[in-house]
């Protein structure tokens, strides 16, 4: 399993090792003990989420409110998706940058997101089903959006995808700008404390 950190601090790809032969393929696709030697703590795993999107379907830009956020691993089970992570972290160093990863069934990668970090992707194909360990249970009160097709953001959505699908939370979501004057994103000091925090509890 290789894991490498994006251009968005405290975001990582992870690419795991197939092992094929007639009868499959076998991977591990979440090792903890390599995770947590990548990130500096434990993840402490809380739920597991699985959606099935339509080709043309776009989820987020989403995040939690932080302390305690919601960290996220994500993969795809069947189909393909691009994944987005968006610092919205205030005050950090690449605020309002995103990076993306291809997450397919033939690489089998799967991204990770700490705590803070806005999450949204685009489903590549039909009944793309994707699969997401999270740190933290569902409160729709700590939860927010902000607008995946914000041009201040300015993701880039494959060319083959022409119809995006957004909810009408998704569609209704503020700007980041928006956000900011709402007082809705997390901060960067913030999130490093709280990041030191749980290193400090696996040391």
């Amino acid at each position: 399993m290789q894991i490498r950190e994006l251009s968005i601090p405290n975001s990582y790809e992870i690419t795991p090792l197939q092992r094929g032969d007639d009868r499959g393929v076998f991977l591990e696709w979440y090792r903890h003990d390599l995770l947590e030697e990548a990130i500096g703590h434990s993840l402490d795993l809380r739920q597991a989420n699985t959606s099935v999107s339509k080709k043309g379907v776009v989820r987020g830009i989403h995040f939690a409110d932080i302390p305690p956020g919601q960290a996220k691993y994500v993969t795809v089970a069947h189909g393909a998706v691009l994944d987005f992570v968006v610092d919205v972290r205030i005050g950090s160093p690449t605020f309002g940058q995103w990076d993306s990863v291809l997450l397919d069934c033939i690489d089998r990668r799967a991204i990770y997101l700490g705590e803070g970090l806005g999450h949204a992707f685009v489903a590549l194909t039909e009944d793309a089903t994707v699969s997401y360990l999270v740190s933290d249970t569902y409160d729709a009160s700590r939860e927010h959006s902000i607008d995946p097709i914000d041009p201040a953001i300015g993701l880039v959505f494959p060319a083959e995808i022409t119809d995006l699908l957004l909810s009408p939370k998704d569609t209704a979501a503020p700007s980041l700008s928006q956000a900011v004057q709402q007082g809705l994103l997390p901060s960067w000091t913030d999130a490093r404390a709280f990041y030191d925090s749980l290193n400090q509890k696996g040391a």
